[in-house]
């Protein structure tokens, strides 16, 4: 039935809301469901994992021996062990989790015939309030290989629902393999607010014939820019975003690198009324001198023990750990999710390959029943064997925590 957007939002939000806002945290480059949330112990010698296998929280729930601080957290988090999709490529399962659809009219960023991201259908059902954007997403944007990827944008909902690019604010936040990325704000201001409202209103005078003309180019300029303005000059986002004034305790708890700041400030901007922020658990260092992927086509162990799973374990856990001493899990839904899983075979370069046949998410917080596992998968985490689930799936579960009826029907035109 054809509806309009208000209608559409009113049908949509008719449950009540579990959680008030949602972090979905990124794991780019296809995590290792061996080596994370579904470790296969009894796995055939030439598929088995060089790690171990340790007991959470909970009785009967293992994880990877690299992840010890997120398993004392296992009675908050729910562990889906049977997602899977058939689009193996970066571009194509970046699509596929994070619009729930296969990328039929192909991966062509900034295409406004794609479907929506995850997070722009959140905030596409939130309240607007001035300074304050429905959607963010840091440190930076997804790239393969230089090139941008669809699915991370609002498509066809319009440019209005993109979520607003952050970077982090402390260091030189791109560089190694996620050198080829979009500019993101940073909220530093380095003069003072009135000179910086005047300066709006010349440039603002500036481009007025732009406007004129009706350039969608200059409507899409236009939103950002007094989204940035707002945000620079008045907005609880901005105090949010100056990590300076946190506890220096609690910013160690996190660590000192982009995966551990970026989450930091996702609660940050979640507890000043953001209500969806999307951080890619990026394993960089402050100084830029370092970054990596779990894209693990060689030396997968070594990168996974001293480089990826410690920034993962680290930052995750503090998250969890901050939300829950503050009282705030209950009402925030943390999502954990990644493109596909990693190939049970070990191959010749000692990695493991893509493998969106089956891997493993988790949520925690919003309303969701932690201390259980949803689905499983064979002895060498090849395949589903009980309740297996899609990307869609997963989506249906952060719309329901969020109030949003997934049923509901929303048209672009």
């Amino acid at each position: 039935m054809q509806m309009r957007a208000e209608a559409a939002t009113e049908q949509a939000l008719a449950s009540a809301p579990k959680a008030k806002s949602c972090i979905v945290l990124f794991l780019w480059g296809g995590l290792a469901q061996q080596e994370s949330f579904d470790p296969k112990p009894d796995a055939q010698s030439d598929y088995k994992s060089k790690f171990g296998e340790i007991p959470t929280a909970t009785p009967g729930i293992q994880f990877c021996e690299h992840l010890p601080l997120l398993a004392k957290h296992s009675e908050k988090m729910a562990i889906v062990r049977s997602v899977h999709h058939s689009q193996g490529a970066h571009s194509s399962g970046l699509y596929k989790s994070m619009t729930g659809r296969d990328p039929i009219g192909g991966t062509r960023a900034r295409n406004r015939t794609n479907w929506p991201s995850l997070t722009s259908f959140l905030g596409r059902f939130q309240e607007r309030t001035a300074g304050v954007p429905n959607a963010i997403r840091m440190p930076h944007t997804m790239y393969d290989n230089g090139a941008l990827m669809a699915g991370d944008d609002a498509g066809w909902l319009g440019s209005d629902y993109d979520p607003v690019m952050l970077r982090i604010p402390d260091g030189a936040p791109y560089s190694g393999t996620i050198r080829h990325t979009e500019p993101a704000l940073d909220l530093t201001l380095g003069v003072k607010s009135d000179r910086f409202r005047k300066r709006l209103v010349m440039l603002d005078q500036l481009e007025r014939r732009l406007a004129a003309n009706g350039a969608a180019e200059y409507q899409e300029l236009d939103h950002f820019r007094q989204m940035a303005a707002d945000m620079l000059v008045s907005s609880p986002v901005k105090e949010a975003y100056d990590l300076e004034q946190e506890d220096p305790r609690l910013r160690a708890m996190y660590g000192d690198h982009m995966g551990g700041q970026g989450m930091l400030l996702a609660r940050r901007l979640t507890e000043v009324g953001v209500p969806v922020v999307q951080v890619v658990c990026a394993a960089e260092d402050l100084q830029g001198g370092y970054s990596d992927t779990f894209d693990t086509h060689h030396d997968h162990f070594p990168k996974m023990k001293e480089r990826l799973l410690p920034v993962f374990d680290q930052a995750a856990s503090a998250l969890l750990t901050d939300l829950d001493q503050r009282g705030q899990l209950d009402e925030t839904l943390v999502v954990f999710l990644t493109e596909f899983g990693r190939t049970p075979k070990i191959n010749g370069k000692g990695g493991r390959d893509h493998h969106p046949a089956v891997y493993s998410v988790a949520f925690a917080g919003g309303g969701i029943r932690g201390g259980q596992v949803y689905g499983s998968s064979d002895k060498n985490a090849a395949l589903p064997t009980s309740n297996a689930c899609t990307p869609a799936d997963l989506h249906a579960t952060v719309y329901q925590a969020m109030g949003i009826d997934h049923r509901a029907e929303l048209h672009d035109r």
